[in-house]
C-alpha cells in the first residue's frame, strides 16, 4: 500500500470535487452557457425495440461481481417489462447474499429530489431561479456572493462555491480510516456545512460548472425558508410520496431501517481491508446526498419525473437546460451535460440518457433512463474506491469499472457486448485535469484532486 504524503487540507480542498458523486468529473470546465433543451436531447435510438434479455442481464451483473465488486443489485425496465437481479455478497464475512430489494444509500441522486422540490416552488411563484440567493438566505450568503450567485447556479453547480466535504472530515486524506471512524456518528448542522463550503476555495470561477455539495445544502435551506418546513419533510411529502415511492426516505438515525447490505469503503487501498460504513450519521450529506432508496424506487422516480408527473412542463424544461459538465478540446462535444439536479450522458454506444449517480462512503449508485423514461436501469453496489494506482498516480488495471459500464449499457441498449478494458485517461490542461474516460464511471474526484497535489505519491 502506498503511503500518502501529507498536503495542506486547504490546498487540496481548493481543487476537489468531492465524494458524493461517483462520476469522474474533472476539476475545470468551460464557461457555462445556458443550453437549449433541444440541443441536448437525450433520446436513445439504440434502446428502441429491444426487449429485456434477462439471461444477458443476469450474466453481466454476475460479471460485475466476479470482476471484484463485493455485491450489486439492479433493476431494469423496458416499458412495463421489468427485470431485477442481485449478485455477490451483502456481507463479505458471512457471505450473506445480496437481494434485489435491498435498501441503499444513494448519495448524490438525492440532488435530483431536492431540485424537483425547489422547482415545484419555482412553479408556485415562491422561488425565482435567476434571483440571487441572498434574497432567500441573506444570513448565510451575503455580500457579493449573495448578490451574484443565483438559485439556478446552485442547482447546476456554476456558483463558484467550494465543497464542504473535505473540511467536514479533517484528516481524511492523511488517514481516511481514522477520519471516517472518528466522524461516523458526528451530527453536523446544514448551516455549518454551508459555512465550511463558503470558506473553502472554489474549484472554478463563478459561471463555470464545478460540482459542489454545498450548493445543494443551500438549496435545501432555501426550500425551508420559502415553505416553512424542514426540507426533508417537504421533499418526503411533495416528491417522494407524490412519486409513489414506498422504500425511499431520509434516515433519522445512523442505521438503515430495512434490509440492506453492508457498505465497504476502501479509499483506493488506504483502508485495508475495506471497512463497513453502513451505520453512519448522514447529516453531513443532508439534501445533497443523504437519501435511502431501492433500485426499483429510483426507476419509478425518474420515470415519473421525465414523463411530467412531478413538475410542470416549464419547470421540467428548466431542469433539462444544461451546461457542459467538463472542458473539452475545441470542436469536441462533452459526453456529459449537467442540468438542474440531473444530467444527460452519452454512453459509448452513442445513446444519450438522463439520470444521476451517487456515492457515499461504502455505497455507489447509478440510475439512467431514456428521455421518455421507457428504458431504465438503476444499479447499487457496496464497495467504493476500489481502484488502485501506482506510486506515480497512474491507474492500475481495473476490471470492475468496465464490468459496471457493460451491465449498465447492456441494460439500456439490449446489447450484450463484453466489458472492455479500462480506457486511457487523457491529460488536459496545466493542472492535469482529466476529461471523462470513454467509460463514464471512473476513479472518483477525491482521488483526482489528491493526485494533483501528490498526496498518493511516495
Amino acid at each position: 500500500m502506498t503511503t500518502p504524503r501529507r498536503a495542506p487540507l486547504s490546498v487540496i480542498a481548493a481543487a476537489t470535487l468531492v465524494a458524493l458523486s461517483a462520476t469522474a468529473l474533472p476539476a475545470q470546465a468551460t464557461t457555462a452557457e445556458r443550453g437549449s433543451p433541444a440541443a441536448v436531447s437525450a433520446v436513445s435510438a439504440a434502446a428502441s425495440g429491444h426487449r429485456l434479455d434477462r439471461a444477458a442481464l443476469r450474466r453481466s451483473l454476475d460479471a460485475f461481481h466476479k470482476a471484484g465488486m463485493y455485491g450489486a443489485y439492479s433493476a431494469v425496465r423496458d416499458g412495463s417489462a421489468q427485470w431485477r437481479g442481485a449478485a455477490g455478497f451483502a456481507d463479505i464475512d458471512t457471505h450473506r447474499p445480496t437481494r434485489p430489494d435491498l435498501e441503499h444509500r444513494v448519495g448524490s441522486i438525492t440532488k435530483s429530489f431536492t431540485a424537483v422540490a425547489v422547482l415545484q416552488q419555482v412553479g408556485a411563484g415562491r422561488v425565482d431561479l435567476d434571483a440571487p440567493v441572498g434574497r432567500y438566505v441573506p444570513d448565510l450568503v451575503s455580500g457579493e456572493r449573495g448578490r451574484q450567485v443565483t438559485v439556478r447556479m446552485l442547482l447546476n453547480h456554476t456558483s463558484g462555491i467550494g465543497d464542504y466535504v473535505l473540511p467536514a472530515f479533517p484528516g481524511i486524506l492523511e488517514n481516511p480510516g481514522k477520519a471516517l471512524d472518528e466522524n461516523r456518528l458526528r451530527r453536523i448542522a446544514p448551516e455549518e456545512l454551508v459555512r465550511l463550503g463558503l470558506a473553502a476555495p472554489p474549484a472554478a470561477e463563478r459561471g463555470t460548472h464545478a460540482y459542489s455539495n454545498t450548493n445543494y445544502i443551500l438549496a435545501g435551506l432555501i426550500l425551508e425558508r420559502v415553505t416553512g418546513q424542514k426540507a426533508e419533510a417537504y421533499i418526503t411529502r411533495n416528491v417522494i410520496r407524490r412519486a409513489g415511492l414506498r422504500h425511499t426516505y431520509f434516515p433519522t438515525s445512523p442505521a438503515l431501517r430495512g434490509p440492506h447490505a453492508k457498505m465497504y469503503e476502501s479509499f483506493f487501498g488506504l483502508i485495508d481491508p475495506a471497512r463497513d460504513y453502513s451505520v453512519a450519521d448522514m447529516s453531513w450529506a443532508g439534501t445533497a446526498g443523504a437519501l435511502v432508496s431501492t433500485t426499483s424506487d429510483l426507476n419509478d422516480f425518474y420515470r415519473r419525473l421525465l414523463d411530467g408527473r412531478l413538475l410542470g412542463a416549464a419547470q421540467l424544461r428548466e431542469m433539462k437546460t444544461t451546461v457542459p459538465a467538463y472542458e473539452t478540446p475545441p470542436g469536441e462535444e462533452p459526453l456529459m451535460r449537467y442540468g438542474l439536479g440531473i444530467y444527460t450522458l452519452k454512453m459509448p454506444s452513442g445513446g444519450w440518457y438522463w439520470g444521476h449517480d451517487g456515492a457515499v462512503f461504502g455505497a455507489g449508485t447509478w440510475a439512467l433512463s431514456t428521455e421518455d423514461g421507457r428504458r431504465q436501469v438503476a444499479v447499487g453496489y457496496n464497495l467504493m474506491k476500489y481502484q488502485r494506482f501506482d506510486a506515480e498516480g497512474n491507474p492500475l488495471p481495473d476490471p470492475v469499472t468496465p464490468a459496471l459500464s457493460a451491465h449498465v449499457e447492456g441494460a439500456l441498449t439490449g446489447t450484450t457486448a463484453p466489458p472492455r478494458g479500462t480506457p486511457p485517461q487523457r491529460e488536459q490542461g496545466r493542472q492535469g485535469a482529466r476529461t471523462l474516460p470513454d467509460l463514464p464511471i471512473g476513479p472518483d474526484a477525491l482521488h483526482q484532486a489528491s493526485l494533483r497535489q501528490g498526496v498518493f505519491r511516495k
